[in-house]
């Protein structure tokens, strides 16, 4: 009970914690270099993806890059396909969990709790552009 606790502490620290945008071309994220979990915000503020770092060995900031460079499965199978650049108005929040097992059960709560736009059941969503 107390592990359950925790986690919808950290789900609170997260969405309530700062929104920043992604940088311009030629400019580097500046998030943090440990493990975590993030929201990525279209410029409409819908929720299009939360996600964590496994295995990131520069954290935060080389999973973010990651997106809007082109080599993660959410940003060729969802930005790409929609022609997003994450550049152009979208945004990120973030926070530092170095507990492996915390920051996966985060990234399951606040998926669940939030419902990323490219999750689903296969079917159209009723917003969906």
């Amino acid at each position: 009970m107390r592990e359950s606790k925790e986690v919808y502490k950290l789900h609170k620290e997260l969405t309530n914690s700062s929104t920043l945008p992604f940088p311009k071309k030629g400019v580097k994220i500046d998030a943090s270099n440990k493990q975590g979990v993030y929201i990525i915000y279209s410029p409409e503020n819908e929720v299009l993806h939360v996600g964590t770092t496994k295995r990131a060995e520069n954290g935060l900031n080389q999973r973010l890059d990651n997106h809007l460079s082109g080599s993660s499965s959410f940003k060729k199978n969802y930005l790409k396909v929609k022609n997003i650049d994450l550049r152009t108005g979208y945004q990120f929040k973030y926070i530092v969990v170095e507990d492996a097992r915390k920051r996966a059960f985060l990234e399951a709560l606040t998926i669940g709790l939030l419902c990323p736009a490219h999750i689903g059941t296969g079917e159209a969503r009723i917003n969906s552009k």
